[in-house]
């Protein structure tokens, strides 16, 4: 039987630091496919039996609030029903500024950082790509961008985020 290592304090900083920097890249690209969404659009179906984009954001609310439960040591899971796109947006960018809060104070982190970025974090950033797929479907298209030139920062999670530096089509 394998044990998890203990990470070092230095290390275990710099973990949740890098997975801040993660949460602010999510925020950034997540910002982008909610921004403007056309009317109508969290009802959008691209197929029978495929999830609208409002039961995808739900969804994406509830990966987040499951990723600040297991950062304190629970195991709690919820599934949240679509809301107005608005409220649904609102409620992400709350449920992600309460995973960035945590992951920035001394709390002790209960699920390494690790695996909280392959669980729900990683899963978050599939579901963002889900909505920009449907936006493009939909009709309303998010532009593309180097990401590697966009002005992301540690703790910027919330809708404002700074504009695109070079986007294309």
């Amino acid at each position: 039987m394998h044990s998890m290592p203990v990470p070092t304090e230095a290390q275990s900083h710099s973990d949740r630091e890098l997975l801040r920097h993660t949460l602010a890249t999510l925020a950034y690209r997540a910002g982008k496919a909610f921004r403007d969404a056309p009317e109508g659009f969290a009802e959008f179906r691209s197929g029978e039996k495929t999830r609208t984009p409002g039961q995808i954001l739900a969804h994406l609310g509830d990966l987040l609030d499951w990723g600040l439960s297991l950062a304190k040591g629970a195991q709690e899971w919820h599934n949240s029903p679509a809301l107005r796109w608005g409220d649904g947006v609102a409620r992400f960018f709350t449920a992600l500024r309460a995973l960035d809060d945590f992951l920035a104070s001394d709390a002790p982190l209960e699920t390494p950082a690790g695996q909280l970025f392959q669980g729900p974090v990683a899963d978050a950033f599939t579901h963002v790509g889900q909505i920009s797929m449907l936006r493009r479907l939909a009709g309303s298209p998010v532009r593309a961008e180097n990401y590697l030139r966009a002005d992301i920062r540690v703790g910027r999670v919330g809708l404002e985020q700074s504009a695109p530096k070079r986007e294309f089509e």
